[in-house]
């Protein structure tokens, strides 16, 4: 006996409102008895942490490993028998004779995920060469939008949808036959909503280092009037802008809409050139289980090119001249397909910032200087799906008050489902004595959202649909037992800070992180670090304090008519708490040398 499915796949991946339909083909070769065959669609995000088992002791070696599942989607439907007979006569068992049945099968997807408050217990194992690991139930849920599939972490966390077929045989000594079939899924994107005429951008200054005087060759070595005029002349200091429109949303599969601006700060007659020029997209994705917490970096080079020497306008400029990048290096380089959109449910999320290093020096043509300053912006930005929702939810929503008018759809706008101008306003509640809850707990009864009351009316999406191939879980290898970092009950995330540029232009260089025109830059309580990421994923890191610069970096608002606010007083966590790496290197002691006690033998 044998089963397969076959799923109708119209494309490359599935999201919400999508029906997912196909048929369950059973094989039998002789007369076997059924008592049913159910289909069932589940969505799971499953994470795998380990840690100190007494994280306040630090002599202790011990491990503890944490398992955290949640079944983000379970739908269920029983095609043999069918659900009326079901209900007439309920464990009746059927014998099939030999052939070959056929039974079809369809699934709508919601909008939001409905996490099972107790998962089954062959769901809860995870089984780890002898070892048996069972997860506990946790009552930290969030309803939000069905998360995308995610891959590349294995053995540490994972979002997977599958379609399940089981054979349920009457027989307690017979195991029931399973098939499993697995397919991606990628969610409509939340609403387009704010300003097309506003930007996003990220500035940071600074000014060429001084060059070093080589030594005299005499007593009386001659001058030359260049080195004199060079002595005299102010050195050229220069400003870097990094814009995206507000607020910084990317698309799957799409070019960046990135411009990027070098301005003049500083009179001089010498001409800027572009040296170099690298854009990454750097992913943070936050892990959790139970009590232990991991965030993991990743990234993708957009475009990197060096050596450019392209000149930026003439020496002769004014101050204050603005030299905006040829856009064509990089409009023409869609987004890697293995870019997840930025989500968040119970136990994973993802979030993502936009580095870009612009390397520039100065001199005359034909005769550039040898120095060289690289100035690294870097920016928070969301990853939308570019699967806009449906038209008719979007008008429903617009009419009702819960979403504004949106601006043309390609238009990079804004949704902020955190902040309270974005929240939705909350349905009437029945006047009563207001009760003291957990926050945990209400999450859990939160009421069905308006997508999902609406969800069964709506057609599914009829649109242009991004290509999305989650990364290969071979591409990382798996260590049996415990994770390959340790990770304790309050996890250090933090990276060694390195400092920018070369080191003689860091102490004058300053960045600010604004908004155009008037739009304050959103808290970030938890934003990663500053400074670069590691691009290995083993690498020894050393702490190193980064020296005190002049002008550290300060985030302001700009607002339309020129005036500069003063900075926020707020300054950012240290991340300077780093866990030396163990290589596996013994300590050994040097053997002393006695050549007396040689000599006396």
């Amino acid at each position: 006996m044998s089963v397969t499915i076959q799923l109708d796949r119209p494309h490359a991946h599935f999201t919400n409102l999508d029906f997912l339909s196909g048929k369950v083909v059973l094989n039998l070769l002789s007369e076997t008895p059924i008592e049913g065959i159910q289909v069932k669609l589940e969505g799971e995000s499953r994470t795998r942490l380990s840690g100190p088992r007494h994280p306040h002791h630090e002599q202790s070696d011990k491990k503890r490993t944490e398992l955290e599942v949640h079944k983000l989607l379970y739908k269920v439907e029983s095609v043999f028998p069918t659900p009326g007979v079901l209900n007439q006569s309920p464990g009746t068992t059927y014998t099939f004779a030999a052939g070959t049945y056929e039974y079809p099968f369809q699934f709508k997807f919601p909008f939001n995920n409905a996490c099972s408050m107790h998962n089954s217990m062959l769901t809860n194992l995870n089984i780890t060469g002898l070892k048996v690991e069972v997860a506990r139930d946790t009552n930290r849920h969030v309803k939000k939008t069905l998360p995308p599939s995610l891959s590349g972490f294995p053995g540490e966390a994972d979002i997977k949808y599958y379609v399940k077929v089981t054979v349920i045989r009457p027989e307690f000594y017979r195991e029931n036959i399973r098939e499993i079939t697995n397919f991606n899924f990628l969610p409509i994107e939340p609403p387009r909503i704010g300003d097309a005429n506003e930007e996003t951008y990220a500035r940071r200054q600074s000014q060429f280092a001084k060059p070093t005087p080589s030594k005299a060759k005499g007593l009386f070595q001659k001058i030359s009037s260049s080195s004199l005029r060079d002595s005299e002349a102010q050195l050229p200091r220069v400003s870097v802008d990094l814009r995206l429109p507000n607020p910084p949303i990317l698309t799957c599969n799409e070019p960046i809409p990135l411009r990027v601006l070098v301005s003049k700060a500083s009179e001089t007659y010498e001409t800027i050139f572009l040296q170099m020029l690298q854009i990454d997209l750097i992913s943070y994705t936050h892990i959790l289980a139970h009590d232990l917490r991991r965030t993991e970096p990743g990234s993708w080079v957009i475009f990197s090119r060096s050596n450019m020497g392209i000149p930026l306008g003439r020496g002769g400029d004014p101050v204050g001249t603005e030299w905006a990048l040829d856009s064509n290096l990089w409009n023409r380089i869609p987004l890697p397909s293995s870019v997840a959109p930025t989500f968040e449910t119970c136990n994973i999320s993802r979030s993502y910032e936009l580095e870009v290093r612009v390397g520039l020096t100065y001199g005359s043509i034909g005769s550039m200087r040898p120095q060289l300053i690289v100035l690294p912006l870097r920016m928070p930005v969301k990853v939308y799906s570019g699967i806009a929702p449906p038209k008719a939810l979007l008008d429903t929503m617009a009419a009702t008050g819960r979403v504004k008018p949106t601006v043309p759809p390609r238009t990079p706008t804004r949704t902020d489902h955190d902040g309270p101008s974005g929240r939705p306003a909350m349905p009437p509640r029945p006047s009563a004595q207001p009760v003291p809850v957990n926050s945990e707990e209400a999450n859990d009864e939160a009421p069905p959202s308006y997508e999902d009351a609406m969800a069964e009316t709506l057609s599914p999406v009829d649109g242009p649909r991004r290509e999305y191939n989650p990364p290969d879980t071979s591409s990382r290898p798996v260590e049996p037992g415990a994770d390959r970092r340790p990770s304790g009950h309050a996890a250090k995330e933090s990276e060694a800070r390195s400092p920018y540029g070369n080191p003689g232009a860091n102490n004058s260089s300053a960045e600010s992180f604004d908004m155009l025109p008037s739009t304050p830059p959103e808290p970030q309580s938890n934003s990663p670090p500053t400074s670069p990421v590691a691009r290995q994923q083993s690498i020894l890191k050393i702490h190193k304090v980064a020296p005190p610069e002049d002008s550290p970096p300060q985030y302001q608002t700009i607002a339309e008519d020129g005036t500069q606010r003063p900075p926020s007083s707020r300054q950012r966590p240290s991340r300077g708490d780093i866990r030396a790496m163990n290589l596996g290197v013994p300590s050994r002691k040097p053997v002393p040398r006695s050549p007396s006690g040689r000599h006396a033998s």
